[in-house]
């Protein structure tokens, strides 16, 4: 029978398919190239590779968007048909959990297949992004941690996992590790922009905004080509270093440049640009119309049932280009979320206030911002993304503050902000700004 390059099996490929299913892993491995055309060819050729489809399925399921998940369920179906050996049915079984919305539940059978199957990188990059979507640093590190020492440094994708970790690493607070482990990933791999965005992570989360923009202009030909899937993502974080340093018209331009200029309907592009002009507004600069193009496109993928960190998002696109049905419209889908499912649990209990806190925000309704917000924000192991894409959550919360008179909230956070960045010109401006306003201080209800 077939292996694959690590050495599990693939019932049903022939040597071609076999090779396609290897382009796709490769494409999916550096988020560089389509990952589901190679795919779509093999099971043209060979479709009882039950492997393939179960590969398109993830592909689908993890793109958090309604119609690609409604094409992963197809694919499950079909595959339910066949005769599944162990790992195929351990594969079915996570894609049934996490197209029911319990991500957790998925992750968690994740982590057991990854101990039968320590070789099986397609699902180590599954739960590594499952991880990433319930925001479970813990596991975004472990789950790596507990098989590498079953990986020899020349076995095909090593390099890979070692991108894998040292994000892992970084959302655990392991910075130095992170970046060596990172950096000696693109040793491997140059083109691993998993593991170059994990660095510059690292470089966002100790405040090192010079250092980032430099990493990223020094690395640029490597994670900025047409194909690469991941490159909007990474001029964000390159945006998020101007910002850091105060120059808003260098974000501004990468928005209307490399972030936004395609109309990416891809919902992890359109969450970077919602999340990126919210914070150019929240620094006062009008952004105009841009709000407009960006809410127009989200109309595409914001259910309120889903997956509410988009939702989310999504809303903050709504508020900028004034479409108050849509947001009342997902403030209800929110608030009525129904059923059992992990994600309805999610969209009540974090997905609303949150949304909540930010409508007030847009609204100069800062007592109201300041009292959904501050509880809010402690979504760290419950709520998706990273804790560079939540500090927006931080951030509005300490603007919220500042502009409601609240000065010793204001002042609180900016310390706590110092803390962690004590170089910082935003942090320390919010501090500034805080001692400022020290007349006319108001305290929260």
């Amino acid at each position: 029978m077939l292996t694959d390059r690590q050495g599990n099996p693939l019932p049903g490929a022939t040597a071609e398919t076999a090779d396609l299913y290897t382009r796709s892993v490769d494409a999916f491995n550096l988020y560089r190239g389509d990952p589901v055309a190679p795919l779509d060819q093999a099971l043209e050729i060979a479709p009882d590779f039950t492997m393939a489809r179960l590969f398109r399925a993830y592909l689908f399921a993890l793109a958090t968007e309604p119609d690609a998940a409604d094409a992963a369920r197809g694919d499950v179906a079909i595959a339910k048909t066949s005769r599944l050996n162990d790992r195929e049915a351990s594969h079915v079984a996570v894609l049934d959990q996490l197209l029911a919305g319990e991500w957790t539940a998925a992750a968690c059978a994740l982590d057991r297949h990854n101990l039968r199957h320590p070789h099986d990188l397609l699902a180590l990059q599954a739960g590594h992004l499952a991880d990433f979507y319930r925001a479970n640093g813990r596991d975004l590190r472990d789950r790596i941690a507990r098989v590498l020492p079953r990986w020899s440094p020349d076995m095909p994708g090593h390099s890979i996992l070692l991108g894998m970790y040292a994000f892992g690493l970084e959302e655990s607070g392991a910075y130095a590790r992170a970046e060596d482990t990172g950096r000696q990933a693109l040793d491997g791999e140059p083109l691993d922009c998993w593991a170059h965005h994990a660095v510059a992570h690292v470089m966002e989360m100790q405040g090192r905004a010079e250092d980032g923009l430099g990493w990223m202009l020094a690395r640029e030909p490597y994670w900025a080509a047409d194909d690469n899937l991941f490159k909007v993502h990474n001029w964000w974080h390159r945006a998020l270093c101007h910002l850091e340093l105060g120059q808003t018209g260098e974000a501004l331009a990468l928005y209307d440049g490399p972030i936004r200029q395609e109309r990416s309907a891809v919902a992890l592009d359109m969450v970077d640009a919602s999340a990126l002009l919210w914070r150019l507004h929240l620094t006062g600069q009008d952004v105009g119309a841009r709000w407009r193009e960006l809410a127009d496109t989200w109309d595409r993928h914001a259910d309120g049932k889903l997956y509410p960190f988009n939702d989310w998002h999504a809303v903050m696109a709504y508020l900028g280009a004034g479409r108050d049905d849509r947001v009342e419209r997902l403030l209800a889908a929110l608030r009525n979320a129904g059923g059992g499912a992990e994600t309805a649990a999610w969209a009540r209990r974090i997905g609303l206030p949150l949304t909540e806190g930010f409508v007030a925000f847009w609204r100069s309704d800062y007592a109201s911002a300041v009292e959904r917000l501050h509880p809010a924000r402690f979504i760290a192991n419950a709520f998706g993304g990273s804790h560079a894409q939540r500090d927006i959550i931080d951030w509005t919360l300490t603007e919220a503050a500042l502009r409601g008179g609240y000065r010793d909230v204001a002042e609180g956070l900016a310390h706590e902000r110092l803390a962690a960045k004590p170089h910082s010109p935003l942090n320390r401006s919010f501090l500034s700004r805080a001692n400022a306003s020290a007349v006319g201080e108001k305290q929260v209800a």
